[in-house]
């Protein structure tokens, strides 16, 4: 039997094809949220992959607005929807590097993201159609409270007369790892626009 070893050209464009290929989950399907305060794109991917655990509305926030069933008026300016958490009032020790992690980042220097890391605590907030796929407008926020900008708004027009729900998912991470939660709703918060 005549074995032959694949040549690197071609394990390495295995390698890129596999990097390149799109991943499987259908929160990669759905376009990525904005990003308020300090929140960052490799913070929501924890977000995505901590979203594999069991739910969890054990500390999930508490949504001050809107309330339920709220139905806001055709011509009604974008709201300030907010919330409180109970996570947030949690006191946590303060996230050091240790003794060994800096030494080893002399030695041997790793890459690093774009942005900072991410410690505290995060919210997710998506607005949905029943049975729709992917959120109709997302944010992820660093905040408790989110200013609807016009364009989301806009967005959530097109949907007037109809059933939309809001869900918060909350979180704790430390340097962009998810270490509490995630929390959600129980129920997530229905609302609506007015028809034009």
């Amino acid at each position: 039997m005549n074995l032959r070893h694949p040549s690197i050209p071609c394990v390495a464009l295995a390698l890129a094809l596999s990097a390149c290929a799109p991943e499987s989950s259908s929160e990669s399907e759905c376009a990525e949220p904005l990003y308020a305060g300090k929140a960052t794109d490799e913070a929501w991917r924890a977000m995505v992959d901590a979203r594999k655990k069991p739910q969890d509305s054990s500390r999930a926030v508490t949504l001050v607005s809107p309330s339920e069933g709220e139905v806001y008026p055709a011509d009604a300016t974008p709201p300030v929807w907010q919330w409180s958490s109970l996570s947030a009032s949690v006191a946590r020790p303060p996230s050091t590097r240790s003794l060994a992690a800096w030494l080893g980042e002399l030695l041997l220097p790793s890459a690093h993201a774009h942005l900072p890391p991410y410690t505290g605590d995060l919210y997710w907030v998506e607005v949905s159609t029943p049975g729709g796929k992917c959120p109709v407008v997302q944010v992820l926020t660093s905040e408790v409270s989110w200013q609807l900008d016009a364009t989301s708004w806009a967005e959530l027009g097109k949907s007037s007369g109809k059933d939309l729900t809001v869900q918060v998912t909350s979180a704790h991470l430390v340097q962009n790892r998810v270490t509490e939660g995630p929390y959600s709703l129980a129920t997530p918060r229905t609302f609506r626009r007015g028809a034009q």
